[in-house]
């Protein structure tokens, strides 16, 4: 027996207890392919769903929950939540934004936001959406742990998000998990090594993974992916302009030029010495074409004070602002009502749909690609249908942190294009099977 056949043997097909359902089940809204995505992970009852940002991953999600329980628990961003209930709304559906158990009054679909969920036993709902579920990699052990734990005995689940980090054995792994398909523990022992560069896949590991992810997950970045037709998800193109301004800072001792940001702390010093410079250019690139609407991104609190400051018409989303003033805002930039918008990335790049904006500019960046990715994904997504500019304001000693955000986007694609080709494999030979 080789190494790819015992481990086909030890990854046992998903059983399939979920509720049986048919495409005709789904709302006549929904795209042939996207109810039959629906009807699957109904049946499944504990699914992942990893669709890229524009696929109707939100009517997706709210269809699973009123066909697989009947109580229904829907978790996503705070931001997000407002959004959540006007989707569901589309299709016929009455979903209830509550922020405390004892609002629930009987059956139905309920949403809340990821802070409330300690106050919702898990014994009132036989099925929980996770809604940007790659929050079980981005926050902390705890909350992740809390999650997982606190959702383990609802029989029906599922986890959606747009970027499932394939290529991140920790995004996989907590979702395989929060699914209850494999704890980590396992699932680490089974198709991965660890050595000095982290945890990669065991050579002959890939194609058995694949095969029983296939069981439980869909991935897809266009309908065709599904058997569906593209046509309308053609996006219009995205250009990332750079902007590089000069940083005028001491040179170090030994050194005839100042080429190195010397860590976290000179990156820093760095930011803090060009913020007017960076600032004023966005300031520019807002005036240039002042009816726009603009999405400002920034990473610090000052960079957004200056902003503000330096743009009167626009409005600053921050941290020290209450959830709802929060939520107010990020929908009121949606509907038109607010212009120009300052924020950063932790507070509203994840599930918020801005494809009324077309001009966006970060007054700087950070090294995480996934922030960035979602970031220009709430106005590069489908449904767009102008050119999105990015505009990328750096000091010119920070070029090295956009050709590093540059190569992960690369390796990303290649390996979301890779997972998708072998997951429509693997699904197509496990229903075969089946």
């Amino acid at each position: 027996m080789s190494y790819a056949d015992f481990l086909s043997a030890k990854a046992v097909l998903a059983e399939r207890p979920g509720r049986i359902v048919s495409t005709a089940d789904v709302h006549s809204m929904l795209h042939p392919w996207q109810a039959e995505l629906v009807a699957w992970a109904v049946r499944t009852s504990r699914a992942a769903l990893w669709a890229d940002t524009g696929l109707g991953k939100t009517l997706m999600q709210v269809e699973w929950a009123r066909l697989s329980g009947e109580t229904a628990l829907i978790v996503a961003p705070l931001a997000v939540c407002r959004q959540t209930v006007r989707e569901a709304a589309k299709v016929g559906v009455a979903a209830t934004f509550v922020r405390d158990s004892a609002e629930i009054t009987g059956p139905g679909i309920w949403v809340t936001n990821y802070e409330m969920v300690p106050h919702f036993p898990a014994s009132l709902f036989d099925a929980v959406v996770l809604d940007e579920s790659s929050i079980l990699k981005q926050s902390d052990g705890k909350t992740r742990t809390m999650l997982i734990e606190h959702f383990a005995l609802v029989p029906h689940r599922l986890a959606c998000s747009a970027t499932p980090a394939p290529n991140d054995p920790e995004e996989l792994t907590n979702q395989a998990e929060f699914l209850g398909r494999m704890t980590r523990t396992h699932m680490l022992a089974a198709y991965f090594v660890h050595d000095q560069d982290g945890w990669r896949l065991k050579g002959h590991a890939k194609a058995p993974m694949m095969r029983w992810m296939a069981s439980w997950a869909v991935a897809l970045t266009k309908p065709s992916d599904m058997g569906g037709d593209d046509t309308g998800y053609d996006l219009p193109g995205l250009s990332v302009v750079p902007h590089l301004v000069h940083a005028e800072i001491p040179v170090p001792e030994g050194q005839l030029f100042a080429t190195e940001l010397g860590g976290v702390g000179g990156r820093a010093e760095v930011r803090k010495l060009t913020l007017d410079a960076r600032v004023a250019e966005a300031a520019t690139l807002v005036a240039s074409e002042p009816n726009e609407p603009w999405l400002l991104w920034c990473g610090l609190n000052a960079e957004a004070d200056a902003l503000a400051k330096a743009i009167p018409s626009a409005v600053n989303i921050h941290g020290a602002m209450r959830p709802n003033e929060k939520a107010d805002a990020l929908l009121a930039f949606a509907d038109g009502d607010i212009q120009h918008l300052i924020t950063k990335p932790q507070i509203a790049s994840q599930g918020l749909n801005y494809q009324h904006c077309a001009r966006m500019a970060f007054v700087g960046l950070g090294d995480s690609y996934e922030q960035y990715y979602q970031a220009i994904r709430r106005c590069y997504r489908y449904g767009q249908t102008r050119v999105v500019e990015a505009h990328v304001i750096l000091s010119d000693l920070e070029s090295q942190i956009a050709a590093n955000i540059a190569r992960k986007e690369r390796q990303a694609s290649d390996i979301t294009a890779a997972l998708v080709a072998e997951m429509r494999r693997a699904r197509a030979e496990v229903e075969y099977a089946a």
